[in-house]
């Protein structure tokens, strides 16, 4: 299968893009993992007028989608440039509450999905598949909980002490218990279900952006560091790490675009090309963090070195919606089917 992406989706990557290299991102990340959410909060507005959050939304609740192809082109910007908060998260919740209308439970999905896509409500979600934490529930509005055997949906009161994370900008915490209950059933099941395919598929991306950004990065400072008296991307070795770095990401993407356009047919394999774009764009990223480490030495170690807020992130990804472990059997349903 050939996939290109169009004018427009280009155009929607190369946008975001540019407005993000001008928001300084890594002072608003610092900020956002020291609890100032101020700053985090802004851009967040920005990339709603921008449509960000508006991709995933389906038009009878004021959206553009849902649209699988734009929300990968706008996760690969936000993980290149290291973007903070529930951005994944909202992405699962709107797959949660559009499902949830789909099979007969309609009142959260009009209470929640304008605002979700406006901007104008931020929320997070705790799903089986992703965990017992929620993400950057200190900044939400409201944290969607799924929860039991006989699963039922509510949203909790609150949330407990934010807990030490790989990515300090990925401020997990557990929801309390109790809280108003939105709906239950096998709807709920199978919403969550489908909304965990979607938050695999836009960490997916995530991480693709996390990785690019490592890879630039990197090859810059080897541009730029010399020893010997030459610049150390001159030297073979560096080269050919440099090179599989950027294979091992090239590689993924196709992955990516594949799962998109299963993930927008409802193809019965969706989760299976899913779970394969998760191991490869994340081992990919993981790759990457490893090649910038080395070739940047210690100083990649640094929190004041710009590079090491992108390093704790691959590594946070990697795990985020589904182990390496658990995407590789899902995969494999791939050669089953």
């Amino acid at each position: 299968m050939k996939f290109l992406l169009d004018t427009e989706q280009t155009a929607f990557g190369r946008t975001l893009d540019r407005m993000l290299g001008a928001a300084g991102t890594p002072a608003v990340v610092r900020a956002w993992a020291g609890g100032d959410h101020g700053p985090g909060l802004a851009l967040w507005e920005r990339l709603a007028d921008a449509g960000v959050l508006a991709v995933a939304v389906p038009r009878a609740y004021g959206g553009m989608g849902p649209l699988p192809v734009e929300v990968g082109v706008a996760f690969v910007e936000l993980g290149r440039h290291a973007v903070p908060g529930p951005l994944v998260e909202t992405v699962t919740a709107v797959a949660l509450l559009s499902r949830l209308a789909e099979r007969g439970e309609p009142v959260p999905a009009e209470e929640w999905l304008p605002r979700l896509g406006s901007g104008k409500a931020r929320v997070t979600v705790a799903l089986a598949a992703g965990g017992p934490y929620a993400l950057d529930a200190d900044a939400a509005d409201a944290t969607f909980v799924v929860t039991g055997d006989h699963p039922a949906l509510r949203l909790a009161t609150g949330h407990g002490p934010v807990q030490p994370s790989l990515d300090p900008a990925r401020r997990l915490s557990r929801p309390l218990t109790g809280g108003r209950p939105l709906a239950g059933g096998p709807a709920v099941r199978d919403a969550a279900a489908h909304a965990a395919d979607w938050a695999a598929f836009a960490t997916a991306a995530q991480a693709l952006g996390v990785g690019l950004a490592l890879l630039e990065r990197t090859v810059a400072y080897a541009k730029a560091r010399t020893q010997f008296g030459a610049a150390i991307g001159s030297f073979q070795a560096v080269k050919h790490r440099l090179a599989d770095t950027l294979l091992g990401l090239e590689f993924a993407r196709p992955l990516l675009h594949g799962a998109a356009v299963a993930l927008a047919s409802g193809a019965p394999g969706a989760g299976a090309e899913i779970a394969a774009a998760k191991v490869a764009a994340c081992d990919a990223a993981y790759a990457a963090a490893r090649t910038a480490l080395q070739v940047h030495g210690a100083i990649g170690y640094t929190a004041e070195c710009d590079v090491s807020l992108w390093l704790g992130k691959a590594r946070a990804l990697r795990t985020a919606w589904g182990t390496p472990a658990a995407c590789r059997t899902r995969a494999l349903e791939l050669f089953d089917a």
